[in-house]
């Protein structure tokens, strides 16, 4: 047998290549939904401490509500797209303010949170079924989006290209108020000390609930981007919350950059997984993640503490 390389023909490169770049873009469409996902519950965490178990329960809503202003009244698929996030943000304050913080600064509030927040799943959940029925709704791409661009001899589907632009422009957008405005300070600061912060006369509570607001609207968001390319059906936000908990260990609990960065890496393995070896696909997201507890629990991507 010879040990020469075999060459591909031209026609085969060009499968080569265009598998490649198809499976990277699905990579990163996947990336971006659990990111807005992930780094709501990230930044809920960081800023408040508070486990938001129900984090993925917004998910849902924000593709039910998606369902009901586009396919049920007609309305453009990027104004539902804000108002999608408008309201499962408004939502998620008066969670905020009605339950989670009357439970803030109790002893063994981490056991109350994670009760609290999944008695929340149950109760979204009825309400969904009570609202939209129990049965499977659908909703349509935009105008514009249902076909695909050609670069090259690389057909990549335009609606995975919406959905990698919004969340190209939700970091940047979060990366100037976390860094550029007096109330991306005042979060970060509280996200350190929130006592001193309530000294120097920072409304904290209102803080947290901003936090809150802004943390479920990205959740909302991300459900109405993954509707049209997903069934929108009670329980959703069950498997969602596992995948972004994932991201969020791998990229350390707290650091908004390192979800950004853990959920690019998932939504590659998992693209790349199903492409590869389908039948085990599921299992390399916990594969990582039960590697980074053993090896870095802290996460990959946030600075190892010392004693």
């Amino acid at each position: 047998m010879s040990n020469r390389p075999i060459l591909l023909s031209g026609k085969e490169n060009s499968m080569d290549t265009s598998f490649f770049f198809t499976q990277l873009i699905s990579g990163l469409t996947i990336a971006t939904l659990l990111f807005l996902v992930a780094s709501g519950l990230t930044l809920i965490f960081g800023v408040g401490n508070v486990f938001n178990f129900a984090h993925g329960s917004f998910y849902m809503l924000g593709a039910y509500f998606g369902y009901q202003f586009s396919a049920v009244w007609g309305s453009n698929f990027f104004l539902t797209l804000v108002m999608t996030g408008i309201c499962a943000g408004l939502i998620g304050m008066v969670v905020e303010f009605l339950f989670l913080r009357r439970i803030y600064g109790r002893a063994n509030e981490g056991g109350f949170q994670i009760l609290l927040t999944y008695c929340l799943i149950l109760i979204i959940d009825d309400l969904v079924k009570l609202i939209w029925g129990a049965e499977y709704k659908s909703l349509a791409r935009p105008a514009g989006f249902d076909g695909a661009v050609q670069l090259g001899d690389i057909f990549i589907p335009a609606y995975n290209l919406l959905i990698i632009g919004v969340g190209l422009m939700a970091v940047i957008l979060a990366w100037l108020i976390l860094s550029r405005t007096r109330a991306g300070r005042v979060a970060r600061a509280a996200a350190v000390d929130r006592e001193i912060v309530g000294v120097l006369g920072v409304n904290v509570p209102m803080t947290m609930t901003m936090v809150f607001g802004i943390a479920t609207a990205l959740g909302g968001m991300a459900g109405t981007l993954a509707a049209p390319m997903r069934t929108v059906t009670p329980g959703a936000g069950i498997e969602v919350i596992i995948d972004s908990l994932i991201v969020v260990v791998i990229g350390g609990m707290g650091n908004f950059w390192g979800a950004w960065l853990g959920a690019i890496l998932i939504g590659e393995v998992v693209a790349f997984g199903v492409a590869f070896v389908p039948k085990w696909a599921t299992l390399f997201s916990f594969l990582i993640l039960v590697i980074v507890l053993v090896f870095k629990p802290e996460g990959l991507f946030s600075a190892r503490r010392t004693r």
